[in-house]
This record gives C-alpha cells, sequence and structure tokens, in this order.
C-alpha cells in the first residue's frame, strides 16, 4: 500500500485528486493521511468525497474512511477501470444543495476514463463556476483543449450554471476510451491570436453581463489586445454572475475570471479577470499556473517527455510533482529558477 501524507507541501485536496486518479489507473492501493489537514476547515468537503466515490466506482475499490470531514482514506481498487454510464452528484454527498466544484470531480476521473477500454457518458451535477476552482469555462476551452493535443478525446455540455453555494449545474461529459497519450512541448507561446470572453448572468438582469463585457473590452484593446467578449443570460437555479476570459496564443491558451457578489460592481468583476489576464500575458510565459500543475499527470502518463515552461512555480506544482513520483511513474524535474517543467514517463 502506498502511504501519503495530505498535508505535505500545499496540503490541498489536489494530492488526494492525484492520488485518486493514480490509483484508479496503475491498481494500487493507497493510504492517505492527515488530509488537508491545515485547511479551515479539514478533512474530505463535499467535492473531495464525491471524487472519492466516483474514483471507487469506475475501478470497484473498496473504501474505508469515506466521510465528511474524515482525514484518514483507504483505497483499495477492486478492478482495471471500467468505462461506462455514471452520474456524480456533490450534493448527494451533503445533505441538501452544494456547490462544491465538480470540474474537481471531472479531473480525478477524466484520465483513469481515457484510459479505459471503452467510451464513457458521466452527468455531473453541482457547482460548474465557483471560486478557487477551475470553472467549467475553463476546463472546457483551455484544460480539454490542451489536453487533446496529448491525445485525450473528452466533450463537456453544460446544462445549468451553478455559482456558490447553492450549486444544482449539470454537465455532461462524454470521454473516449483506449486513449494513448503523447508528450508536449510548450517552452514558447507564440503571439496572441485573441482574447475570447463569456460574461454570464442567471436569475439576474441582462444589464449585468452587457457591462461586465463593455468594460472589459475596453480594458483589454487600451492594452493592445484583441477582445471580444459575448454577454449571456443563461439558466441556473440561483442568481449568480460571472466573467471568463480565454487568451488564445499561437501554442497554448490560458483563461481567468471574475465572480460577482454583492456589493461588486459588474465592471469591478470585469477588471478582476482583466487584471489577471493582462498580469500573465506580461510574464511571457506559454503556461498559466493553474494548468502547469494540472499538465503534470497526463505528462506523466505519456509515452514520450514533456517540457514547459510556466508563469509561475507553485507550491501546488511541486506538491503535485512529488505526489505523482510516489507512484513510480515518471520522473519530475521543476527547475525554479528558469521556470520549467520535465517529465520522463518511466513506462
Amino acid at each position: 500500500m502506498i502511504d501519503i501524507d495530505g498535508s505535505y507541501g500545499e496540503g490541498g485536496g489536489q494530492v488526494l485528486r492525484s492520488s485518486l486518479s493514480l490509483a484508479a489507473i496503475t491498481g494500487a492501493p493507497i493510504r492517505i493521511t492527515r488530509i488537508r489537514a491545515g485547511r479551515k476547515k479539514p478533512g474530505l468537503a463535499a467535492q473531495h468525497l464525491t471524487a472519492v466515490r466516483a474514483a471507487a466506482r469506475i475501478c470497484h475499490a473498496q473504501l474505508r474512511g469515506d466521510a465528511l470531514g474524515s482525514m484518514m482514506l483507504e483505497f483499495i481498487p477492486g478492478s482495471s477501470v471500467q468505462a461506462g454510464t455514471y452520474t456524480f452528484d456533490v450534493s448527494e454527498a451533503r445533505q441538501g444543495a452544494s456547490a462544491g466544484a465538480i470540474t474537481l470531480v471531472l479531473q480525478t476521473i477524466l484520465l483513469p476514463l481515457a484510459l479505459a477500454g471503452n467510451d464513457s457518458q458521466v452527468t455531473l451535477r453541482g457547482g460548474t463556476h465557483v471560486i478557487f476552482s477551475p470553472t467549467m469555462t475553463y476546463i472546457e476551452q483551455v484544460y480539454l483543449s490542451m489536453l487533446q493535443r496529448m491525445g485525450v478525446e473528452a466533450e463537456v455540455q453544460l446544462g445549468a450554471w451553478g455559482w456558490y453555494p447553492q450549486g444544482g449545474g449539470e454537465v455532461k461529459m462524454r470521454v473516449s476510451g483506449n486513449r494513448k497519450l503523447g508528450g508536449i512541448n510548450l517552452l514558447e507561446r507564440g503571439d496572441l491570436q485573441q482574447v475570447r470572453g463569456l460574461a454570464v448572468a442567471t436569475e439576474l438582469p441582462s444589464n449585468i453581463p452587457q457591462r461586465m463585457a463593455s468594460r472589459a473590452e475596453n480594458l483589454l484593446r487600451t492594452a493592445g489586445l484583441k477582445a471580444a467578449v459575448q454577454a449571456l443570460r443563461e439558466k441556473g437555479v440561483a442568481p449568480g454572475a460571472g466573467i471568463f476570459l480565454t487568451a488564445e496564443y499561437q501554442n497554448s491558451l490560458t483563461g481567468f475570471g471574475g465572480f460577482g457578489r454583492l456589493r461588486l460592481t459588474s465592471e469591478k468583476v470585469a477588471e478582476i479577470a482583466c487584471e489577471q489576464l493582462l498580469k500573465f500575458h506580461q510574464t511571457g510565459a506559454p503556461v498559466d499556473e493553474h494548468l502547469a500543475d494540472q499538465l503534470l499527470l497526463p505528462a506523466a502518463l505519456a509515452s514520450q517527455m514533456s517540457q514547459y515552461r510556466v508563469a509561475e512555480v507553485t507550491t501546488h506544482l511541486i506538491t503535485n510533482a512529488a505526489v505523482i513520483e510516489q507512484f513510480g511513474l515518471a520522473q519530475i524535474t521543476v527547475d525554479e529558477r528558469e521556470k520549467t517543467v520535465a517529465v520522463m514517463p518511466l513506462n
């Protein structure tokens, strides 16, 4: 059994998610202790527990410690990953509505299902656009697009938007199985082609997305960037608003967002997203700090070496690299001075 310290490094849910994905893929039994020990609410939250149960379901794993707030988990796969039709709802992990991020559940099971023998259909319910998690827009436009270059074929369809705290969002995902992953080389990003954006509101007046879109376009154009932001009123169970920007470079993609909240003007929400994007743009790096972390796992499962340059070397990145190396699949070298990552698969 592989023993994993859940409080190591950054000590967040990424330790859990990478461990679950790799246990399902390799069949290795794992024990994770001190899960999210340094967090204000330590242990498994609703989205973590849903990810645990989703990973267990696709490989018939035996579980011990799968409860809300649990800081210890044993996960013993009972079979290879089984393709199929699955539904995972974050609100089932916690009675009542929950905006636990379903994107984190998606990232836990995507690669195991892509390597399984057949295609899979997955329905996910919960939070689709939640602060401190990748948004479903980021998953669709950045994460899945970059993984497609490595051989992963998956499509997502957003049925309803789910904001914090009610959730209630729904996404359908189709994953092609039997994929072989290749490496990725992202040392140069090339010129910026365009910035695309979505300014969205649910159960709120239509002038809110319009104001966010106008402000973002003005800011980006003033900075000399080509930008087109679409304003939308969409379906959701509760009021919510946000703006999500995707920057397309010659060789790479990146995304940033801002969320509406009480006493924050629509214009300010747009400014938050634009500031993040412009700050990244100035680094000249091809890979943003979140994607840097998310590319490690597919790169470790690939048949060739991967190399990429990041905007920032984060503790998230260093932590995830250490977790992945525990499974003996790849050697990962992070050069903090050059801000480069090299992943050499050992298969």
